[in-house]
């Protein structure tokens, strides 16, 4: 039986950025919604990726990610330009 998570709509509002035109949500945030480890969410995309749709996740250029730090102040975010990004269905 799945464990159905409940989250609160703010939480995962909260978590959205625009980029490139296109509604994200960061890699570590969705892994944190999701209780698992980043590499952890990483290791299960790359292993299902045939699941996915090809424009499911892009990698954000130095000057993307250099932006969105500046909005986003948090430890565990900015570390690396390497992470990896989630899109969201809706485009804007």
């Amino acid at each position: 039986m799945k464990k159905e998570i409940q989250i609160p709509t703010e939480v995962i509002t909260n978590k959205i950025y625009i980029i490139r035109r296109e509604k994200v949500l960061i890699d570590s945030d969705l892994a944190k919604l999701y209780g698992v480890e980043t590499r952890t969410l990483k290791q299960a995309v790359r292993r299902n990726i045939d699941r996915f749709p090809g424009d499911f996740m892009f990698q954000l250029t130095k000057s993307e990610w250099m932006s969105l730090s500046q909005i986003v102040i948090s430890s565990e975010i900015i570390n690396t330009a390497q992470v990896l990004r989630l899109p969201l269905q809706n485009r804007v």
